[in-house]
């Protein structure tokens, strides 16, 4: 159970390589009489380098400026480091944000950038096959602050598909010039100096890599406004509405004082989009202007949260307590 009305949808144009469009049109049923849809081809082993290659120049954290040699793609998907950060290793599942730069080595045209007007950093879990293996496993292994080039031959990209919205063809190789910005492994615990709630709201017991204990108030009502309390103050920005936010989480029922749900029950942390009316209002009203780092206790009432409609533990007309650590906002 997940305190959200819909799970994230990722901005990120480049999202998968199951359709033309580079999006899936989602399940569906062929007639009997048609074929079997083709299998994709396999995702080509990852090289270090290829000749001739393309090379990148500028510094990461700004759009790259992509040359292409003058021949012919080679075919190799190519996973190299243009420039080596010092930060921590992306590994397999981390929350990671990156800015990218893209041409289309076939065409020799541009293609859509994270750093064009009006976009933000990417955010997804690298490795876990929710992108174009271009991106998913190109960062993996690299360290943050980084800037990876990744040449992608059409099976490390749309499958042999391409993408009409991005005017990719079914035989194109593209250059992607990666800047990894940050990452968060899913078992990230907050650190910081904790504080106890105010007198009257719950407490909270931090179990380490583990659902906390929260303890409900004994023989008191339930609030019928928004309660919350900031039980560590981070030191990074402030989360703005619209932003999507990287999340450890527990939540327990006023009633009876037991957690329903935790993001250590489902592989730690999750991302969810605050002050959209992705997630319940109590989430949107209580984290949007939090800082990154913060610990934020909640008590939401049953307006704020699911109102009058039981989600399976979770019955009719409850008072929700949650405990939030906010990881990264994006």
């Amino acid at each position: 159970m997940r305190p959200i009305a819909a799970l994230l949808v990722l901005p990120l144009m480049l999202l998968t390589g199951c359709g033309s469009d580079g999006g899936s049109n989602g399940p569906s049923s062929p007639p009997a009489s048609a074929s079997a849809p083709a299998s994709p081809p396999p995702v080509p082993t990852p090289v270090a380098s290829a000749s001739p290659m393309p090379s990148v120049s500028g510094a990461p954290g700004r759009r790259a400026s992509i040359t292409l040699p003058s021949g012919p793609p080679t075919g190799r998907f190519v996973v190299a480091t243009a420039t080596q950060g010092t930060g921590p290793v992306v590994g397999k599942g981390d929350w990671v944000t990156i800015q990218y730069t893209a041409t289309d080595w076939t065409t020799r045209k541009a293609i859509p950038s994270s750093y064009d007007r009006g976009q933000k950093p990417q955010l997804y879990q690298a490795g876990s096959g929710q992108l174009i293996p271009a991106f998913d496993t190109g960062v993996v292994g690299r360290r943050v602050g980084s800037r990876v080039l990744v040449v992608a031959p059409p099976a490390a990209a749309f499958g042999g598909k391409g993408s009409t919205a991005l005017g990719v063809g079914p035989d194109d190789t593209l250059v992607f010039a990666v800047d990894v910005l940050s990452a968060v492994p899913q078992d990230t615990v907050l650190r910081g100096r904790a504080v106890p709630a105010p007198s009257g709201m719950p407490q909270v017991k931090d179990n380490g890599r583990a659902a906390a204990t929260i303890t409900v108030p004994a023989g008191q009502k339930p609030p019928t406004a928004l309660q919350k309390a900031v039980l560590i103050k981070g030191d990074g920005p402030k989360v703005a509405s619209g932003q999507t936010i990287v999340a450890q989480y527990t939540g327990a029922l006023w009633a009876t004082g037991k957690n329903f749900d935790s993001s250590w029950d489902h592989g730690g942390a999750t991302a969810f989009q605050i002050g959209t009316g992705n997630v319940i209002k109590g989430w949107d009203q209580g984290l949007v202007g939090q800082t990154v780092g913060s610990r934020v206790l909640l008590v939401i009432p049953p307006s704020l949260g699911y109102g009058a409609k039981a989600q399976g533990p979770i019955p009719a007309d409850s008072t929700l307590v949650f405990v939030i650590d906010i990881l990264q906002a994006v």
